[in-house]
């Protein structure tokens, strides 16, 4: 709660999303997991008798910590600030629990769903399930948007995606739609899978700094919000230069409703924090001049 809450006095930002791991609450479904200081699954998932072992936890019983931590910060955060909850979309973690740990290409993972389809389906299912079941559980604890982190999205061929991905995510958000809160769907490096991810049925998608907001707002149409999508490295550039590249995300999106300004992915650890207080005042500054 703590953490959470330390970006929100720091910076005044609009809204505040959970500390957590996106591995936290594979462990409830049977997954052996340490960190070191990545993801390690001591008991990857392999073939289909792996598969079937796996179980679909009850949050309240497998990580009641994170409920409780909500229910903190619920109390603690300004009412200017509402709490994102988030879950690992269904695709990111079957990389994580089929491989073993973190890799650049998770040839074990994308091996297991051309060997095994079937098998990768089912999984994917199964993920699907627990997450919608822990994303149940954060917006019953008090979470007021919920946020689906689908960090290797970009590893899939369109056709993969499709295929794969795109079902168990869609699974993921149908389970969660009845609840009436925003469902943001990131698909991180994915250029060329937002047609495709716009189907998800999420309100916003996140994009990343790979593609111009003004293409992302084309593609997915008036109806999706988007999320993005400043690269995370521009906050090492001088002040003038970084005012730049606030100008042209904030212009890229246009003056339409609909845009939550953010960087394209997680920020880097050696970000001079002054940087960020920087970018936060000015995206508010210049919002409020655009609006009037």
């Amino acid at each position: 709660a703590e953490f959470t809450l330390q970006p929100i006095r720091r910076f005044g930002l609009d809204a505040a999303i959970l500390f957590s791991d996106i591995m936290t609450p594979v462990e409830g479904m049977g997954i052996e997991l340490d960190f070191d200081p990545g993801p390690v699954i001591h008991n990857p998932v392999r073939n289909r008798a792996d598969v079937d072992r796996l179980r679909i936890p009850d949050p309240g019983e497998t990580v009641p910590f994170v409920m409780e931590t909500i229910g903190i910060l619920r109390g603690e955060l300004p009412g200017t600030a509402p709490l994102i909850g988030f879950a690992g979309a269904p695709w990111t973690l079957f990389c994580y629990v089929v491989e073993g740990q973190g890799s650049k290409t998770f040839i074990r993972a994308k091996s297991f769903l051309f060997a095994e389809p079937d098998s990768a389906r089912v999984l994917l299912n199964k993920l699907a399930d627990a997450m919608t079941a822990y994303l149940r559980a954060q917006a019953e604890a008090g979470a007021q948007a919920l946020m689906i982190f689908d960090s290797w999205a970009g590893l899939l061929s369109p056709y993969e995606f499709r295929s794969f991905a795109l079902p168990a995510v869609r699974r993921t958000i149908e389970g969660l739609r009845d609840l009436g809160l925003p469902l943001i769907y990131f698909p991180n490096q994915g250029s060329s899978l937002l047609e495709d991810a716009t189907l998800a049925g999420a309100d916003v998608l996140g994009i990343d700094w790979r593609t111009p907001l003004s293409r992302a707002r084309a593609i997915v149409g008036p109806d999706v919000a988007v999320q993005g999508n400043l690269d995370p490295a521009a906050l090492f550039a001088p002040r003038e230069a970084l005012g730049t590249q606030i100008r042209r995300v904030l212009m890229e999106a246009g003056p339409h409703p609909g845009h939550i300004f953010n960087l394209g992915h997680g920020i880097e650890r050696a970000t001079d924090p002054d940087t960020v207080a920087f970018l936060v005042d000015k995206v508010h500054e210049w919002t409020q001049e655009a609006i009037g």
